[in-house]
């Protein structure tokens, strides 16, 4: 890719509007300093001392900073959300960033999903991951909601340029993306060619039609059962889906198939240390925006390749890329990017 098609991609970026549907979780971080540990007088174990606590979005909430910090002009988010404290955390923060919330639903029927992570302190950054606390909806979405979720869908694709759907809750029918909204959403990509709707789904990507896809590649081989390789894996999931899709492979790159073509970007040769945490997220958010900015699948694959490539610097944190991070990458790593074929659709 030359470095002024990148410019012009990126340029295009505050001109587009991405919707966001999906499971918008809160963040919830606590930083824990070992070395104020104390011992409770009442059960003789361990207190733990919180000296730092923070909250960001998470999930889809994720990938919706990704796209604020990548300049897209508006941001549309749907989802369910508690009628909680972490609900208002959560609206709070996304508001911060100029994400419309106005699809994202209150109601004491749900509690606002959290992932809560404890961060251990030791005296030296960064921090050290503990084992994580998840609070989730244990109950099927109630079919009201669901009345909700299919009007606000129906909606937001009169307004987008390209429609996100995150599917992070893999219970059936517990998170946003119920049966009954995968099947609303194949039916808005198979009678109408715009948006571009592309689905990210941790425990259902087999299951979705009529969209692009963007599953990992233990995600696929899931999806697909046995396959003698990438290319047949490709090949079954196109059959059900019949739209572009995206396969990503961590430090090999991103997989795109788009029906006729295959094609391997391969990820940039960055030195260590790195932090893979959120990359998924990024590399979400770069192929949505870059879609929107009238990219091909493979050149979009080009633009998260170099959004993925910027967050996994950034080391103990959830990190995002922005327009200038992924122009500086693109200079540093020229010889490798302009080697990048662009293959136009």
């Amino acid at each position: 890719m030359r470095l002024d098609r990148l410019a012009e991609i990126l340029d295009a970026f505050p001109r587009k509007t991405v919707g966001v549907i999906g499971d918008f979780f809160l963040d919830q971080y606590w930083i824990v300093d070992s070395s104020l540990a104390e011992v409770s007088l009442e059960t003789g174990r361990t207190a733990h001392q919180i000296v730092e606590a923070r909250v960001s979005p998470g999930a889809a909430g994720t990938v919706t900073s990704n796209l604020s910090a990548l300049g897209v002009g508006r941001i549309e988010a749907a989802g369910l959300l508690g009628e909680d404290g972490n609900g208002f955390e959560l609206l709070r923060a996304l508001e911060r960033m100029g994400v419309s919330t106005q699809g994202l639903v209150r109601t004491d029927e749900r509690f606002t999903p959290v992932y809560t992570k404890p961060m251990l302190r030791r005296g030296e950054p960064p921090d050290e991951e503990q084992e994580r606390f998840d609070l989730k909806n244990r109950t099927p979405v109630p079919e009201p909601l669901e009345d909700i979720i299919l009007s606000g869908l129906d909606r937001m694709v009169e307004s987008v340029d390209v429609l996100l759907v995150l599917d992070q809750v893999q219970e059936e029918n517990r998170g946003v993306i119920t049966l009954r909204v995968r099947e609303r959403i194949a039916e808005l990509g198979d009678r109408r060619p715009e948006p571009i709707i592309l689905a990210d789904s941790r425990a259902h990507i087999g299951c979705f039609r009529n969209v692009m896809i963007k599953p990992n590649e233990a995600e696929a081989s899931a999806a697909a059962g046995p396959s003698s390789g990438l290319e047949d894996l490709a090949r079954e999931l196109y059959a059900r889906c019949e739209r572009p899709l995206f396969v990503t492979r961590g430090a090999r790159g991103i997989f795109v198939f788009d029906g006729v073509r295959f094609g391997t970007i391969p990820a940039l040769d960055v030195p260590g240390p790195l932090d893979t945490v959120g990359a998924g997220d990024s590399a979400s958010a770069a192929l949505a925006s870059a879609l929107a900015a009238g990219c091909d699948p493979f050149e979009a694959a080009q633009v998260a390749v170099l959004a993925a490539s910027v967050t996994i610097r950034k080391i103990g944190t959830t990190g995002t890329a922005s327009p200038d991070e992924i122009l500086a990458t693109a200079r540093r790593y020229r010889l490798q990017v302009e080697a990048w074929p662009v293959v136009s659709s």
